[in-house]
């Protein structure tokens, strides 16, 4: 049977959300995770059908991507298709070719799980290599020790203070209370949970969102930020390690988190946290 790519319906989603769950797995590298669908859903649902690709087989989903952006393609593939010939090539020839619907002419970035035999096939049509990115990840196993400031799990009546703090800690950002909704909304929402700090003064101080894939798989974290006034003072770490109890608590094996290798800042607190580091990975980048 031949190849399809296509673009999932709203009503189609739900099964993509599905297969990406099932792919998850510790011993996998780092790829695309439901909850990186999750948090692109506050744009809304017909937004995030519109920017999903996934290549099927006999009607079975063998690859996924999210067009995390009109330049990003973030993808992955069923951990039994990583080596497939067939799916490859089709996978690099619908990315290299912009007249298939998926990347436009010029430049253009693909992350794609380090193993995948697609790496290769971008690398031979000319894509290089972008800047690194450093994943990190915990085992959960053990219970997660006690975060040492107020962390709580909010709902819909403190969206407002979820976007306050998603605005104070990365410039430029357009995450808002409609957009919280939106994001709670979408099926990946219903195993997730967004977490605020507080300093002792009852201060918010930082928010994050964490992911999980079901019992039994890595959950994520994503995004994670304290607010530029309260930088410097312990909350992300703080923040992360009750991130990590909260992905404990619904079952998750392990939490991951990945973040430029240049942001050594962010990188220390996962470290101090309780993250271990895992091999770096880089974008497949098009310059022209």
């Amino acid at each position: 049977m031949a190849i399809v790519l296509s673009t999932p319906g709203v009503d189609e989603l739900g099964g993509v959300v599905d297969a990406l769950r099932e792919w998850q797995d510790d011993t996998a590298p780092m790829q695309l995770h439901p909850g990186d669908v999750g948090w692109f859903w506050r744009y809304g649902t017909e937004a995030t059908a519109a920017a999903v690709r996934t290549w099927s087989r006999d009607g079975r989903v063998l690859a996924a991507g999210l067009l995390d952006g009109p330049r990003l393609l973030r993808m992955t593939t069923a951990p039994a298709a990583r080596r497939d010939e067939e799916l490859a090539r089709q996978l690099a020839d619908d990315l290299t070719r912009p007249g298939r619907g998926v990347l436009p002419e010029g430049r253009a970035c693909v992350e794609a799980p380090q193993d995948a035999l697609l790496q290769g096939l971008l690398a031979d049509a000319g894509w290089g290599l972008d800047e690194p990115w450093q994943p990190l990840r915990r085992d959960l196993t053990e219970p997660v020790r006690d975060p040492g400031v107020r962390v709580e799990a909010v709902g819909p009546e403190r969206a407002g203070e979820r976007a306050a703090m998603q605005q104070g800690a990365f410039d430029g950002s357009t995450f808002t209370e409609e957009r919280w909704h939106a994001m709670a909304g979408g099926p990946p929402y219903a195993d997730a949970r967004c977490l605020i700090a507080y300093d002792d003064g009852g201060a918010a101080v930082g928010a994050l969102t964490v992911w999980s894939a079901g019992p039994g798989r890595p959950g994520l974290l994503e995004p994670v930020g304290v607010h530029r006034d309260h930088r410097g003072r312990g909350y992300g770490r703080a923040l992360t390690v009750a991130a990590a109890a909260a992905l404990r608590e619904l079952g998750s094996s392990s939490a991951l988190v990945c973040t430029p290798s240049s942001n050594v800042g962010a990188v220390a607190a996962y470290r101090s946290a309780g993250f271990q580091d895992l091999p770096e990975v880089h974008d497949r980048v098009r310059t022209a």
